[in-house]
């Protein structure tokens, strides 16, 4: 019999030391990781959840331990109790790997390598294990009196790694820049990382670090150099900057923006489950989460909630005659169909907003006659091919629907015109919802 190899070896053991070391919880679910999820969205969707299940309003209790909090409620005679601990998306990913968290709360994606490292009991990037609780917008955060409006991702770029170090580099007064981060252990730190910083820049010494959104903002709002980013939610009293990519517009985080990622600073906001493994307590509360009435408490928290509302978008000067004249009798739904990989598979919020429409529709009392997809690509070569593409993408939504329930939806394709996103983008492969004026 041929010996196991040392890679197999390591597995076995690493799993038995999970098996083995992981204490058991005292309490029904917990729920580790990012400060942006942790802090505020993820009590009031455990709390509304909770709400359902116990004869009486839920209670919250601190832990001692600062960022953690424990909710709970009476339920039959039974207490349920579950802990959240908001101490970063990174952490997250250790809890559940080792089976300590039930849920991962994160505010960026899961890595290959995470992936990896638990492939053999769970696939992370499955549709049963990644679910998109909610979407938020990385803000880009000044004083209130800030001159300065808008900036391009190179230029915060530029001005977090310290290569522009003053106001009136770039028009404004005459003051140096003070820089406000988010700490290493933060997935809103690596999305900033990921989305601005990119591997042309790295954050400047001077810039101080914080592992709570909230009071980094609020630090930057009694600063008059200061600039920071936080997730939406915690704005608070500093003032919002509009942000450009590549040769696009600058777009202001909003309801329609954000919702609809064209903001070049949109992120998604997850939950991670072990797939089959999960727990049906934490499979009850992902449901509860992703639902209508959990996207509810999702636009109460201040992020941008899932469930689709229809917009009359304002354009400005850069939008073309033949897409004002193609919409002029529609207003916009704030969802996007976005694509996995290639050209023709939906990812998997994509996957959720099929019903989510579907379901729109039938509270508004509306039918899929009275929708149009509009397709777009990235720039090509050839105008013909963008168009191809276009067409192709909004159709594949559009059989998509149809096995949904909702069938011959009108479609579309406006080619590689309007990019949301500079050239390579994949924010620009995109397909719209628009509706029909009542």
């Amino acid at each position: 019999m041929a010996k196991p190899s040392r890679k197999l070896l390591t597995l076995c053991l690493f799993v038995l030391a999970t098996v083995v070391l992981t204490p058991a919880s005292a309490h029904e679910l917990e729920i580790h990781g990012s400060n942006t999820v942790g802090a505020t969205l993820a009590p009031m969707l455990v709390s509304g959840y909770l709400q359902q299940l116990g004869d009486s309003n839920p209670s919250s209790r601190p832990t001692g331990e600062e960022n953690e909090q424990i909710l709970s409620v009476n339920a039959g005679g039974r207490n349920l109790s579950v802990l959240v601990a908001a101490h970063g998306s990174s952490t997250g990913f250790r809890t559940l790997a080792s089976g300590q968290a039930g849920i991962w709360a994160s505010s960026r994606p899961v890595k290959p390598s995470e992936a990896e490292q638990v492939r053999m009991r769970a696939d992370l990037t499955a549709l049963e294990s990644e679910h998109v609780i909610a979407i938020d917008g990385l803000a880009i955060l000044v004083h209130p009196s800030n001159p300065i409006n808008q900036l391009s991702i190179d230029t915060i770029g530029r001005i977090f790694a310290g290569d522009i170090r003053n106001w009136a580099e770039l028009g404004g007064s005459n003051r140096p820049i003070s820089l406000y981060a988010r700490d290493d252990r933060s997935g809103t730190w690596d999305t900033f990382k990921s989305l601005v910083l990119g591997k042309d820049y790295q954050l400047d010494a001077s810039a101080l670090r914080y592992e709570s959104n909230d009071q980094l903002s609020d630090d930057v709002s009694r600063d008059p150099g200061g600039i920071g980013f936080s997730g939406l939610a915690s704005v608070r009293r500093s003032k919002l900057v509009a942000v450009s990519d590549g040769d696009a517009p600058a777009l202001r985080p909003n309801q329609l923006t954000v919702a609809s990622e064209d903001y070049p600073l949109s992120r998604r906001l997850f939950m991670y489950t072990m797939g089959s493994q999960t727990p049906d307590f934490a499979k009850g509360l992902i449901d509860f989460a992703l639902g209508a009435d959990g996207q509810a408490l999702v636009a109460e928290s201040g992020f941008v909630s899932q469930n689709p509302i229809a917009v009359k978008p304002e354009f400005d000067a850069s939008v073309p005659q033949t897409f004002r004249r193609l919409t002029e009798q529609y207003q916009r739904l704030t969802v996007n169909f976005r694509f996995a990989e290639g050209r023709t598979k939906l990812d998997n919020k994509a996957r959720r907003d099929l019903l989510r429409v579907k379901h729109y529709l039938e509270q508004e009392g509306r039918s899929a006659d009275d929708l149009l997809l509009i397709g777009f690509a990235d720039t090509q070569s050839h105008e013909l091919r963008a168009q191809m593409i276009s067409e192709l993408r909004a159709l594949s939504v559009r059989k998509a629907l149809n096995e949904a329930g909702l069938p011959q939806v009108a479609y579309t394709g406006y080619g590689h015109y309007m990019p949301v996103g500079g050239t390579g983008n994949q924010r620009n492969g995109r397909v719209e919802v628009w509706i029909k004026d009542r």
